[in-house]
């Protein structure tokens, strides 16, 4: 049987019978009160029901477990006050430890009858903690620092539950949400205001927030729930904002979950909160480029085009690609090869989605670097102009609505028209959509306006070429024929 005593005894102050209660001395304070439940999770409580404890608990979770020692009250009811003009009260420094201390502790959410009272003090002191940071002045002492990062670890950091589903498309699938989001929203807010807080102090901080806790925040991107990956793409990106000496270490692992992910799992949930953070840093790169960001953008972001779950990130990959550009423009020609070199072969989606990123890109792109991807480039817009799938068709018939598009496809109009002439022309004959067709014949007026003389020439070369080869399919039906009336003769019966 384990035996349980109120801290604030000496170790002679009582006897403890073998019923597990306390037996006071003359002169003590009253006795504590147990019940079968508390003393299963060692909490004794005085008659005003404010717990206190020396308490050596096992707190589990699903997925994980945690031992943790403590000497404290676990949930105290003195309030941390928010001094506004008055000075600040001495207890408040220790007072916010404490509280520090007690949001260690953590709860069962998979159980939802379990520990009610308890979790709803946790919540109500984490608000506490969340308020305080953000309006009191002084609060962050050097003694702080490691008990926020502690207080913070215990609570974000654990083993993520592994899907419902062992097949979820989390294009079609529901996310699990995180049963523990009322506390785990509460911890994150605290440590953002922590990291935003003008006493913030980078310089002591780092000894705490280190690669390896950015490393264990990284794993956390995989979380199904979309609120937890919301509020981790804005801590990442304080702390890449803070720790200048993490920013190559951080690059590199996002580097390295992309890589495993195209090449290994093609799972990994939280690409395109990556992808938005990398936006926003490729804004920030000096120039001239480094060497390893170009090989970045190379072996990393243009591969990433080829994972099934393209449409998850696609937007935000588009505009790290687009930033990219902006830096160097001597970039476009590796980026629409390597495109060309992954276009889909059979998915119309990603199809449509690779000739909006092209769109994107004409958008930025200098005429000396369109010139020198124009002819494939071109080639493959009029096979997608060509597809029977009417929206690929569509969209690479939408290009001649951009006005800046349009002006490089008329400097060019030379090298672009015999290219994409003869897709066009047997289109605006022969697709079963009324809609293409009408934009074919919008797009060869536009040719016909820009080279008059080159389009008659491709005209007039387009039907001699057509009625040579009518000539030739019609000699070759009088062979056949001729060949089928020979073996009659000879008594034999073409099959």
């Amino acid at each position: 049987m384990r035996f349980w005593r109120d801290p604030t005894e000496s170790a002679n102050s009582g006897q403890i019978a073998k019923t597990g209660q306390l037996q006071p001395k003359a002169g003590v304070s009253p006795p504590l009160r147990q019940t079968k439940p508390d003393r299963q999770r060692g909490l004794w409580f005085h008659p005003t029901d404010t717990p206190v404890f020396q308490y050596h608990c096992q707190c589990h979770s699903l997925w994980g477990q945690m031992v943790m020692k403590t000497n404290i009250p676990i949930y105290t009811k003195k309030v941390l006050s928010i001094p506004k003009d008055q000075a600040p009260d001495p207890e408040q420094p220790e007072l916010f430890l404490k509280k520090l201390q007690q949001c260690c502790v953590i709860f069962d959410f998979m159980d939802t009858l379990s520990d009610l009272k308890m979790k709803e003090y946790k919540r109500s002191t984490l608000n506490e903690l969340v308020d305080y940071i953000t309006i009191s002045r002084g609060c962050l002492t050097e003694q702080t620092y490691p008990e926020v990062v502690r207080m913070v670890s215990c609570n974000i950091f654990r083993t993520l539950p592994p899907s419902d589903s062992n097949e979820f498309d989390p294009e079609e699938d529901e996310p699990t949400l995180e049963a523990s989001w009322p506390h785990l929203q509460l911890v994150y807010e605290f440590f953002i205001r922590f990291l935003e807080s003008q006493e913030f102090q980078p310089s002591i901080a780092k000894k705490y927030i280190d690669q390896k806790f950015v490393l264990q925040l990284l794993e956390l991107f995989d979380s199904e729930d979309p609120r937890e990956r919301d509020y981790l793409k804005t801590v990442l990106h304080r702390i890449y904002g803070k720790f200048l000496g993490l920013r190559a270490f951080i690059r590199k692992q996002i580097n390295n979950i992309f890589l495993r992910f195209v090449y290994e799992t093609e799972h990994f949930n939280g690409v395109a909160e990556l992808l938005e953070i990398l936006g926003s840093i490729i804004n920030g790169f000096a120039l001239p480029l480094k060497a390893e960001h170009k090989q970045f953008l190379v072996k990393v972001l243009i591969p990433l085009h080829t994972v099934r779950s393209l449409s998850l990130f696609h937007a935000q990959l588009a505009y790290c690609i687009v930033q990219f550009l902006e830096k160097d423009p001597s970039l476009t020609e590796p980026v629409i090869r390597g495109l060309m070199k992954f276009w889909p072969k059979t998915c119309s989606q990603k199809e449509v989605m690779f000739l909006g990123e092209l769109e994107e890109i004409l958008d930025v792109i200098e005429p000396s670097q369109f010139v020198k991807i124009q002819e494939p480039l071109f080639k493959q817009i009029a096979k997608c102009v060509s597809s029977p799938h009417f929206q690929v068709a569509e969209r690479a018939l939408y290009y001649w609505n951009n006005e800046y598009i349009m002006s490089l496809i008329e400097e060019n109009s030379n090298v672009i028209l015999p290219i994409m002439f003869s897709s066009l022309y047997r289109i605006s004959k022969e697709h079963w959509n009324p809609a293409i067709v009408a934009l074919v014949y919008n797009v060869l007026k536009a040719f016909m306006e820009m080279n008059s003389t080159m389009f008659d020439e491709l005209t007039a070369t387009y039907n001699e070429k057509k009625k040579e080869k009518e000539r030739e399919e019609l000699w070759k039906k009088l062979e056949d024929l001729e060949l089928k009336r020979g073996l009659r003769r000879d008594g034999i019966i073409p099959t």
